[in-house]
């Protein structure tokens, strides 16, 4: 499981979908599919129909992967900063049942209005 208590745990800029489709898409179940994709200088993000996967690339290779699924139906809450014009950079908090607060920063080119789209869309 990765660690989400230690502070900011990406700094996500868009992708394409197919990124790590060829990673994901045995792990799906029936019906789910991909909706966006982040990456950082190693890790990612997933947005899924279903759940949202965290991916954390271990060792030097990079061929161990961690995979942390965060299904929307455990979301309490969650919260959007949007880029502004000194701080660039968007974050995105969201607070699991049983796991606690989990935050990731974006990129200024990242929509964080359609992620929150996303995330509203599956939680209420």
């Amino acid at each position: 499981m990765i660690d989400f208590n230690n502070g900011i745990f990406f700094k996500l800029k868009p992708v394409d979908l197919n990124t790590y489709s060829s990673v994901l898409v045995p792990m799906f179940v029936n019906g789910e599919e991909i909706i966006a994709t982040f990456k950082g200088i190693r890790d990612g993000v997933v947005f899924t129909n279903k759940r949202i996967i965290a991916i954390n690339v271990k060792g030097l290779t990079g061929t161990k992967k961690d995979f942390s699924s965060l299904p929307y139906s455990k979301i309490q809450a969650f919260s959007v900063e949007t880029a502004g014009v000194f701080d660039l950079d968007s974050e995105l908090e969201i607070w699991f049942s049983g796991l606690g607060k989990v935050r990731f920063e974006f990129v200024s080119r990242a929509n964080v209005s359609e992620i929150c789209k996303i995330i509203s869309e599956r939680v209420l």
